[in-house]
C-alpha cells in the first residue's frame, strides 16, 4: 500500500481547513500557499470533499470553505475515502486473485493489514490532530512564513508604483 499525494494532500488540507477554520471561511488560495499544493489540484480534491459533504463552501467576498461538521465528527480514513484512496495493501486489490486466480498465501496477511489501517484512521479526527502540540507548532511556522511573504510582495508592489 501506497498513499499517493491525492489522500496525503486531502488530509494536509483537511487540517490546514481545520486549524484555520475558525476565523471563518477559509480560501483554497490560502491552503495553497501555506501546504504548498497547487490551486488546481486542491479545487479537484475540494469538489470530492464537499460531494461527501466534508467541506461546505461559502460564496461571496471573504468566501472559501468550512468544514461541514464539527473537527471531532470528520476523521481521516473519511477524508481518504472522500478522494477515493486506496488503503489496500493486497497484491490483488483485495479481489483474492493474487496467483493463478487464486488467493496467494499471504492473502489474509494483508488484507487484514489494510482493515488495521483502516480502522486506525477511523479512530483519528481533525480535533485528534489539531491538539497535537508538534502540528501547532507546525502550524504557527507556516502562519508566520505566509506572513512573511505577504509583507515582502506588498512592499515590492509600493516600490513598483513610487516615482522614480
Amino acid at each position: 500500500m501506497r498513499l499517493t499525494t491525492k489522500g496525503r494532500y486531502a488530509v494536509t488540507a483537511m487540517l490546514d481547513l481545520a486549524l484555520h477554520g475558525s476565523d471563518g471561511p477559509v480560501s483554497l488560495a490560502d491552503i495553497s500557499v501555506r501546504q504548498e499544493i497547487s490551486l488546481s489540484y486542491l479545487e479537484q480534491l475540494f469538489s470530492r470533499l464537499r460531494r461527501h459533504q466534508l467541506v461546505a463552501s461559502v460564496r461571496g467576498p471573504g468566501g472559501g470553505y468550512r468544514l461541514s461538521r464539527g473537527a471531532e465528527e470528520i476523521f481521516i480514513s473519511e477524508v481518504v475515502d472522500a478522494v477515493n484512496e486506496s488503503l489496500d495493501t493486497t497484491r490483488c486489490g483485495n479481489k483474492g486473485d493474487c496467483q493463478k486466480g487464486e488467493k496467494c498465501l499471504t492473502h489474509h496477511l494483508w488484507s487484514d493489514l489494510s482493515q488495521q489501517i483502516h480502522h486506525f484512521l477511523s479512530g483519528i479526527s481533525l480535533a485528534d490532530l489539531v491538539a497535537k502540540r508538534e502540528i501547532q507548532a507546525v502550524a504557527a511556522r507556516q502562519d508566520k512564513q505566509q506572513e512573511l511573504e505577504s509583507e515582502t510582495i506588498n512592499t515590492e508592489r509600493l516600490s513598483e508604483q513610487a516615482p522614480a
